[in-house]
Formats: structure tokens, C-alpha cells, sequence
């Protein structure tokens, strides 16, 4: 019982979110029953269903893992969507300005994707680290540039001739492979999971991840016991941003094949919620994020088959993400009453 009373707290705020989101769907004039049955039909009816919602799945996959690698350190990397984007747009460039052997291609696209969510984080790293500046404002902040940033640059300096606001095509040797042929499913998936499994191994069996854990339960605790909280919370944002950054490399050379405008909207914050929901367990990510590609794959058949609009999905995200806030911010309340002045994951 002691081992599920940590996940109760997301769980129940999961429950409201869902029953709320039902008396909304009721003052549209539909049947909850028959939206939510449609949802589930929608994401897991037929094999294409199926991994069209896995597809969703993956980049939220990854994107909470790099939330739950800030989490485990008690901190909130609110800038998983910049790094998703800088990490996506790194990648076509390579994928793209560069002809090199298949495999050899696509690792240097995901490896300069790496490279580019973790630097895009670099800033906001450096200022908590050193002037102890709350990493949730400046990771924010950082999103609208990334989003700017990466806008401006497709746009007047690598825009496609002739063709809409996106780069052009990354050569094949860059893609990631497909796991079916009637699905863009790709690879990506397998290394979420990869990247899950690691996490909660890392977490869980070595003393580098007590650390971590230990520096964002207790950090009094830890400093005490001659953990450089400081340096650590600065590898933590870094490696962070890199799984983020990750996420968009993945989506570039295995799903859109270019960069565009908008070409990820809202997966960051989705795998934040997600690893919030799952309690920073990198396990429970892979179930939480699946609930919400779920969501967005299964609302397609919304609109064919019932008088709801996709839009009410956008309506329990945000009863979602209400819930689970709350729940975290009476848990830091609890938190602070003991003492410690940052989340326990």
C-alpha cells in the first residue's frame, strides 16, 4: 500500500479531470459514455489505429522522460518544447545540408539534435545554478525563442523554394526506420522505451541516481552529505534538455522527414503533464504518455461519429493539467512543512 500511495495523488486528479470533462461533454449535448467509447475506438480499433497512436505516443514518450530527469533532481524543465524544437530543426539541418552513409547520417542528426536541446537549456542551467534563479520562468521564456528562432531561420534562410514555411526534405539516408509499412511508426518509439528503461535503472541502481534523487527530495540532506547540489542541478537541466532536444530529432527524421512551422505543438508540455501524472517514474511515463497519444490519436474519430468537436480534447488536457498542478502544489505545500523546499518524486 505504502508503494501505491505516492501514485494516488495523480490518479485522483486524473478522475477529476475526466469527470469534469464529462459535464462538459454533457453541455454540448453528448453522451460522455459514447465520446469516450469513440475515443477508444478511435486509438486502439484496427492495427493502423493502433500505431497511429503509438506514433503520437512517442514523442511524448521521450519528452517525459526528459521531465522526469529534471523531476528526480526537483527540478521543473518547463522548456522541453523550445529544446524539442531546436533539437528538430538541428537535426533537418543535417539531415539535409549533409550526404553521408545511411546509418552514419541518421546518428549525427540525432546527434546534433542532442546536442542542441542541451545547449538551448545551457542558459537557464547556468542562471539557476549560479544565482539560484527559478528554472520554471526561464525554461518558459526560452520556449518563445526557440519557437521564434527556429520560425525565422526556416523561413528567410532555409525555406524550400516554392513550397510552404519548411525546410527542404532530409535525404533518406537521414530517416529513421519505419517498423510497418501502412504507418509512419518508426524506430523512435523503441528508443523511448530504450531511453525509459535506462532512466528507471539509473534511478534506481546507481549511486549516481540516489544523488539525484536525494539532491531533489532533500537538499539540505544532500549538501550535508557532500553532494555538489549546484553542479548536479546543472548536469540534471543539461541532460534534460538533450532527451528533449532528442524528441524533436526523432520527430524530424522519423515522422515530418523536414522542419516546419508548428511542426510539434504541444508534445513538450504533454510529456511534462505526463511525467507528472506517472510521479517522475520513468515506467509510469510510458503509460501516461500512451494515455495521452491515445488522446489525440483516438480524437480523430470524434468529430465522423459524434457531435463533440476534437476540441473538447483540448478541454480535458487543460482539466488535466489543472488537476495534476494542483495535486503538485499541495504536495509542496506538504513538503515545505517538512522542511524541504522541493518536490519528492
Amino acid at each position: 500500500m505504502s508503494r501505491l500511495r505516492p501514485a494516488l495523488g495523480p490518479f485522483l486528479a486524473l478522475l477529476v479531470a475526466l469527470a469534469v470533462g464529462s459535464v462538459v461533454i454533457l453541455l454540448v449535448d453528448e453522451s460522455p459514455v459514447r465520446v469516450f467509447r469513440t475515443l477508444v475506438a478511435g486509438a486502439f480499433g484496427d492495427a493502423e489505429k493502433i500505431a497511429g497512436t503509438l506514433l503520437q505516443t512517442t514523442p511524448i514518450l521521450i519528452c517525459g522522460v526528459a521531465a522526469c530527469i529534471g523531476l528526480r533532481g526537483g527540478l521543473f524543465n518547463v522548456g522541453i518544447e523550445g529544446q524539442l524544437f531546436m533539437g528538430g530543426f538541428a537535426a533537418a539541418w543535417v539531415g539535409f545540408a549533409f550526404a553521408l552513409p545511411p546509418v552514419l547520417h541518421m546518428l549525427a542528426a540525432l546527434a546534433l539534435a542532442v546536442a542542441a536541446g542541451a545547449a538551448w537549456v545551457a542558459v537557464p542551467a547556468f542562471f539557476r545554478t549560479r544565482y539560484n534563479t527559478n528554472e520554471v520562468v526561464s525554461t518558459i521564456l526560452a520556449n518563445y525563442i526557440a519557437v521564434l528562432l527556429t520560425s525565422y531561420l526556416t523561413i528567410f534562410l532555409f525555406k524550400r523554394p516554392g513550397g510552404w514555411s519548411e525546410t527542404p526534405p532530409i535525404l533518406p539516408s537521414a530517416y529513421l526506420p519505419e517498423l510497418f509499412s501502412f504507418s509512419r511508426l518508426n524506430a523512435g518509439l523503441l528508443i523511448g522505451l530504450a531511453l525509459a528503461l535506462a532512466a528507471a535503472w539509473f534511478f534506481r541502481h546507481t549511486a549516481r541516481g540516489y544523488d539525484v534523487t536525494m539532491a531533489g527530495s532533500a537538499p539540505k540532506f544532500a549538501d550535508y552529505g557532500g553532494i555538489d547540489t549546484r553542479r548536479q542541478a546543472f548536469a540534471v537541466l543539461l541532460v534534460s534538455g538533450a532527451v528533449g532536444g532528442l524528441a524533436g530529432g526523432v520527430e524530424t527524421l522519423g515522422v515530418h522527414h523536414r522542419f516546419m512551422e508548428g511542426f510539434a505543438p504541444g508534445f513538450g508540455f504533454d510529456g511534462l503533464i505526463a511525467a507528472l501524472l506517472a510521479n517522475g517514474s520513468p515506467i509510469g511515463t510510458i503509460f501516461t504518455a500512451l494515455f495521452f497519444g491515445a488522446l489525440r490519436s483516438g480524437s480523430l474519430l470524434l468529430e465522423v461519429e459524434t457531435r463533440a468537436s476534437r476540441e473538447i480534447i483540448t478541454v480535458i488536457q487543460a482539466l488535466i493539467i489543472l488537476s495534476v498542478s494542483a495535486e503538485v502544489l499541495v504536495r509542496r505545500r506538504g513538503d515545505a512543512r517538512a522542511g524541504e523546499r522541493r518536490w519528492k518524486f
